[in-house]
C-alpha cells in the first residue's frame, strides 16, 4: 500500500494546508518485472531439482537391479503409487497451496498468507495419514491387482510398508516447498530437493545393498533411505519457514480452523489431484494394451516414455514457476498480466520441448542406442519416437496451461482436458484392438492424444474467465516485506 507522508513544517498565516505526498511503493519483482526474464529466473532452479529426480530414478533402478530381477519387478509395481503420492503432494495440492499464498500476497494480505500456510500444513498431515492408512490396509490387494505374486509381491509389500508408514513425510516436504514457492522463492525448495535426491541415492543404496557393518535390508532399506532423505529435507525447510526467513510464517499460536482457508487451497488442490490420477491411469491402460504386442514393443515404448518424462520435466519447471507469478497478478487484480504470463510459459514449453522432441524423432538412435542392442526393441522404439516425439510439444502446452490455471484458481478446465484424453485413449485403444491393428497404430493414438490434451488445455485457459464475475477489481501493488 502507498504510504502517506505529511510535511513537517508548521503552518503560518497565509499558508494553505499541504497536500498529501505519495511515496512510490517498492516494486515487487513478480508483479512489476518483465515476464520472460522473471519466468526464466524462477524456472531454472526447478530444472535442476527435477533433473536430480530423474537421476535418482536412474541410480535407484541400478542398485535395485543388483538385488535381482524380482526386486526390479517389485519396484515396477510400487512405482505408480509412489509417483502418485509425490505428484499429488507436489504438483497438485502443492500447486493449490502456492496459488492461495501467492494470491494473498498479491493482494497485500500478509496475515491471510500466514494463516493459509498453517492450514496448508494441516492439509498435508491429513492427506499423508490418509495415504498411510489406505496403503497399509489395501496395499496388498492393489499390488495383487497389478499382477504381484510370490516373492515379487513380498518385496513390493516390504517397500510400501516402510514408505507409507511414513506417508506424512513426503507430504510435509512438498507442502513446505509449495509454501516457499508461493512466495516466489524457488531456490530454497529446489536446493533442498536436489540435496534430498543426493541423500536418497546414498542412503537408499547403502541400506538396500548393505555397506561395511550395515546389513543388506533389501527393498525395505531402499524405502527407509528415501524416507530419511525426505525427512531431512522437510526438517530444513520447516526450520527455514518457522524461523521467519521466508515471506510467510505459519500461524500456530492461537491457531483456529477456518473453512474459508481450507476452501481457498482445496478449490485448486483437490481438483488438481485428479490430474496426476488420470495421468497414471492413462499410462497403465495404454501399457496394458501394448502388452498384447509382445515384450519387444512394450520395451520399445518404455524407452520412448523415459524420454517423454525427461523432456516434459522442462515444461514442469516452467509451469511450477508460473504458479506464484500468475497467482500474485490475480491477487493484485492484474488479469491481463496473468494471461500474458500463461501464454509466455506455453510458448517457452512448446518451443523447447517440441524442438528437442523433433530432433530425437529425426535422430532416434542417439537416444535408443543408450538402452538396448536388441534389434526388435530398437525398431519399436524408433517407430514410437518418430511418431510421438514431435508431439511432446503439446504435452508442454498442457503442462504450463495446467499450472497457470492453478495460479489463477481456475484449474477445472485443464483437469477435464486430461479426462478427455483418458477417454480418447480408452475408446481408441479398444477400437484398435477390436480390428487387430498393428502396434504402430497405437503410437499414432498416443500422438493424437497428446495433441488433444494440449489443444483442450489451451482452450480451457482461453474460455475460462480469470477475472472477477462482475466489475473490475482495483489494482493493488503491495510492497515487498
Amino acid at each position: 500500500m502507498s504510504e502517506v507522508v505529511l510535511a513537517e513544517r508548521p503552518l503560518v498565516d497565509g499558508d494553505k494546508p499541504p497536500l498529501p505526498e505519495l511515496t512510490a511503493p517498492a516494486k515487487n519483482p513478480l508483479l512489476d518485472h518483465a515476464i520472460l526474464p522473471t519466468l526464466l529466473r524462477l524456472a531454472w532452479p526447478n530444472v535442476v531439482a527435477l533433473s536430480a529426480g530423474t537421476i535418482v530414478v536412474i541410480f535407484e533402478t541400478t542398485y535395485i537391479g543388483r538385488l535381482g530381477t524380482e526386486a526390479l519387478a517389485a519396484m515396477a509395481l510400487v512405482f505408480p503409487f509412489v509417483m502418485l503420492t509425490m505428484t499429488m503432494s507436489g504438483g497438485a495440492m502443492g500447486g493449490g497451496v502456492s496459488s492461495a499464498i501467492a494470491r494473498a500476497l498479491g493482494a497485500g494480505d500478509q496475515q491471510r498468507a500466514d494463516t493459509l500456510a498453517g492450514h496448508a500444513l494441516l492439509i498435508g498431515v491429513c492427506f499423508g495419514l490418509t495415504f498411510t492408512v489406505g496403503m497399509l490396509i489395501f496395499g496388498s490387494a492393489l499390488l495383487q491387482l497389478l499382477g504381484g505374486r510370490g516373492n515379487v509381491l513380498s518385496q513390493a509389500l516390504g517397500y510400501i510398508t516402510i514408505f507409507f508408514a511414513g506417508g506424512v513425510i513426503p507430504w510435509l516436504m512438498n507442502t513446505f516447498a509449495a509454501i516457499l514457492r508461493g512466495t516466489g522463492n524457488m531456490k530454497m525448495p529446489s536446493a533442498m530437493q536436489t540435496s534430498s535426491a543426493g541423500l536418497q541415492i546414498v542412503l537408499g543404496g547403502t541400506l538396500g545393498l548393505g555397506l561395511g557393518p550395515i546389513p543388506q535390508f533389501g527393498m525395505p532399506g531402499v524405502a527407509a533411505g528415501t524416507l530419511t532423505a525426505f525427512a531431512i529435507g522437510a526438517g530444513v525447510m520447516g526450520w527455514y519457514v518457522f524461523s521467519g526467513r521466508a515471506r510467510v510464517r505459519p500461524t500456530l499460536n492461537g491457531f483456529r480452523i477456518e473453512r474459508g482457508m481450507f476452501f481457498d487451497i482445496l478449490k485448486v488442490g483437490a481438483i488438481a489431484c485428479f490430474n496426476p490420477l488420470q495421468g497414471v491411469l492413462t499410462l497403465l491402460i495404454f501399457t496394458h494394451m501394448l502388452a498384447h504386442y509382445g515384450t519387444e514393443v512394450l520395451a520399445g515404448y518404455g524407452i520412448g516414455a523415459r524420454l517423454e518424462f525427461m523432456l516434459t520435466t522442462l515444461a514442469f519447471a516452467v509451469g511450477i514457476a508460473s504458479v506464484p507469478i500468475v497467482g500474485m497478478a490475480i491477487g493484485a487484480g492484474r488479469i491481463a498480466r496473468a494471461r500474458r504470463i500463461a501464454w509466455t510459459g506455453c510458448a517457452i514449453a512448446f518451443t523447447v520441448v517440441g524442438l528437442l522432441g523433433t530432433l530425437i524423432a529425426i535422430y532416434p538412435h542417439v537416444w535408443v542406442n543408450l538402452f538396448t542392442n536388441d534389434p526388435g526393441v530398437r525398431e519399436a522404439s524408433r517407430a514410437y519416437l518418430a511418431t510421438c516425439a514431435p508431439m511432446y510439444a503439446f504435452l508442454g502446452l498442457a503442462t504450463v496451461s495446467y499450472f497457470s490455471s492453478q495460479g489463477a484458481a481456475k484449474v477445472l478446465g485443464p483437469v477435464l482436458a486430461q479426462t478427455a484424453r483418458l477417454g480418447f485413449v480408452c475408446a481408441g485403444g479398444w477400437y484398435l484392438l477390436s480390428i487387430d491393428a498393428p502396434a504402430t497404430s497405437f503410437f499414432w493414438l498416443a500422438a493424437a492424444s497428446m495433441v488433444l490434451l494440449g489443444v483442450l488445455s489451451v482452450l480451457a485457459v482461453v474460455l475460462t474467465r480469470w477475472g472477477p464475475k462482475s466489475g473490475p477489481v482495483p489494482e493493488v501493488r503491495p510492497a515487498l516485506s
